[in-house]
């Protein structure tokens, strides 16, 4: 028996549409996935959107289930949770997480999808592609009790290794965000909030992911000796400069690189399986819904993506509500 789906595809950089799709029964070790809910992550998505992956990350920008090649058309996204509606009896009916694009119905291979705990209600577990790089951004800073910490950047990645390292025992965690409007974001997470320009100082660790040059410049500045900088931010096309005289050398400043393509080598018993399965337990922390800041339905999405990207809707989390679901875990 054949299925149908409808996705969501960048036709060309900046405008998109709603295709209807025809899918294959799912055969042995498949699932078939009835979405309930999406995600659209800010960042990452909004910079595929506007077409600014450059020709040189191409292969590395490939989302698991994309379909088409940068800049369009291209189907990209990987924040999806659904109800197994064919599949293996042990996965049927169950709410499971994948790292898929925004379509209603899809087949993968029962490997590829999680299911999302009981003490996670659907509407959340959108998360967890995000919170997932979170966790591997903390094994790879690995911070230490009573840590003095700053996150610089409150998009939906910086407030989610904020979230995390809030719950760190005797580590202070200050947000930074150049929009006063993350104090409250920051709060609700359980974290200390300032502007770049109050933001304290002699700090062990600070996390970057606020894709700027002047964050990263800032971020350099709110060291101690000896202090890290963690980078999370991608800036895609665009070239960044840093001031890499000055004091840098003589305090002996260190800036390192995470990035959730692979799981951090301080872990090296851990599998992607292994850092998703993490990231789902923790988003049984009712605290973490303030990364969403935005619901929209499925059928919108042509006109709300080009919104997100502009900037016209501020958003950390958006997340797509698809027609014909009730929110609760299957």
């Amino acid at each position: 028996m054949k299925h149908t789906g409808r996705a969501f595809w960048i036709d060309s950089p900046g405008h998109g549409g709603i295709r209807d799709v025809a899918l294959a029964a799912p055969g042995d070790g498949e699932v078939l996935v009835r979405t309930l809910f999406s995600g659209v992550s800010r960042g990452t998505e909004t910079l595929v959107f506007r077409g600014g992956v450059p020709v040189s990350q191409h292969t590395a920008m490939r989302a698991p289930f994309q379909e088409g090649d940068f800049p369009g058309p291209v189907k990209y996204g990987y924040l999806n949770v659904g109800v197994v509606e064919e599949g293996p009896a042990e996965l049927t009916g169950r709410t499971v997480f994948c790292l898929y694009p925004h379509q209603t119905r899809y087949v993968v291979p029962a490997s590829a999808v999680t299911p999302v705990p009981d003490t996670v209600p659907a509407e959340r577990a959108v998360l967890a592609g995000t919170v997932e790089t979170a966790v591997n951004a903390l094994w790879d800073a690995a911070p230490l009790v009573g840590d003095r910490i700053a996150v610089v950047g409150g998009g939906m990645v910086g407030c989610s290794v904020a979230a995390l390292l809030a719950r760190f025992p005797g580590v202070r965690v200050q947000l930074v965000d150049a929009d006063p409007s993350r104090a409250t974001i920051a709060e609700a997470l359980g974290a200390g909030f300032a502007t770049p320009e109050d933001a304290e100082g002699e700090l062990d660790l600070v996390v970057h992911a606020s894709a700027t040059e002047a964050g990263l410049a800032r971020s350099l500045e709110l060291l101690r000796p000896e202090g890290t900088v963690l980078e999370l931010s991608w800036y895609g096309d665009r070239q960044v400069s840093l001031p890499l005289g000055e004091a840098f050398h003589s305090r002996r400043l260190v800036i390192r690189s995470s990035q959730v393509g692979t799981v951090s080598p301080a872990r090296p018993n851990r599998t992607y399986a292994d850092r998703l399965a993490v990231a789902l337990d923790l988003l049984a922390d009712p605290a973490l819904d303030a990364l969403i800041t935005g619901e929209s339905p499925f059928e919108d999405l042509p006109d709300v993506l080009p919104r997100l990207a502009s900037g016209e809707v501020p958003a950390l989390c958006h997340r797509v509500r698809y027609a014909g679901n009730d929110g609760r875990i299957g």
